[in-house]
């Protein structure tokens, strides 16, 4: 069995609760509320502009120009294909230039992006793919699900056809060999470290769909601060 298939028997039972969260069914049947996709589409720009730069730690990471090209066209990728993709939604939502201004990261956002620099700092090539792959991966797999729904919102059908697109499955197989070439020649330590970074993405995978359905805010707001020098 090779590495990635362990991983994804591995984090079946998460993936499965995400195939089958509301916000994901929600996109699939037209029924989930722009609300939710609005809060979402600005969260998953955060995510995606720090995912991007994990991307580009990945090419500084790699040990052959072939592999630090690849890696870099992928942050690339992340740019001009899907953040377009988000700002394609944001015109459509109605997202203003100050609301992006003035935008808070979630908790969950915040932490997902903070796993994925920690195994980007600490580790080598092995733990960025296994950290950013269930992103990759999960929907993908996803957007295969979703073939042939055809929600009446056309924003959800524009996402459905984004990620079951032949062009994702291309970028998807790509990480999952580089992963599986990796395994191959790492230590058992790294393999299980690759494991466990594979699984907490793919915990915080299903986390981000749960941030959007509940429109999740920090416990005590950071939106009313006193001015620096201000304080008593």
């Amino acid at each position: 069995m090779k590495f990635s298939q362990f991983l994804r028997k591995e984090a079946d039972p998460i993936w499965e609760a995400s195939f089958n969260h509301p916000f994901v069914t929600g996109i699939a049947g037209g029924s989930l509320p722009l609300e939710n996709f609005r809060y979402y589409v600005l969260q998953d720009a955060y995510y995606l502009s720090h995912f991007a730069k994990v991307q580009a730690l990945g090419a500084a990471k790699s040990h052959d120009m072939v592999t630090t090209a690849s890696m870099a066209a992928h942050a690339q990728g992340t740019y001009e294909a899907e953040l377009s993709l988000h700002e394609n939604f944001s015109k459509q939502l109605g997202i203003t230039e100050e609301e992006r201004q003035n935008f808070k990261p979630s908790p969950t956002a915040y932490a997902y992006t903070s796993h994925m620099y920690r195994a980007a700092y600490n580790g080598h090539l092995g733990d960025i793919i296994a950290a950013i792959l269930p992103c990759y991966w999960l929907y993908y797999e996803i957007g295969q699900q979703m073939k042939g729904f055809k929600p009446e919102e056309p924003i959800y059908q524009e996402w459905i056809e984004a990620y079951g697109g032949d062009w994702f499955e291309t970028l998807v197989k790509e990480q999952i060999d580089r992963l599986d070439q990796i395994a191959e020649t790492v230590t058992e330590a790294d393999r299980e470290r690759m494991k466990e970074h594979f699984l907490i993405s793919s915990q915080y995978e299903y986390e981000f769909w749960n941030m959007a359905y509940t429109l999740e805010e920090w416990p005590i707001s950071m939106n009313k601060t006193v001015p620096l020098g201000k304080g008593e």
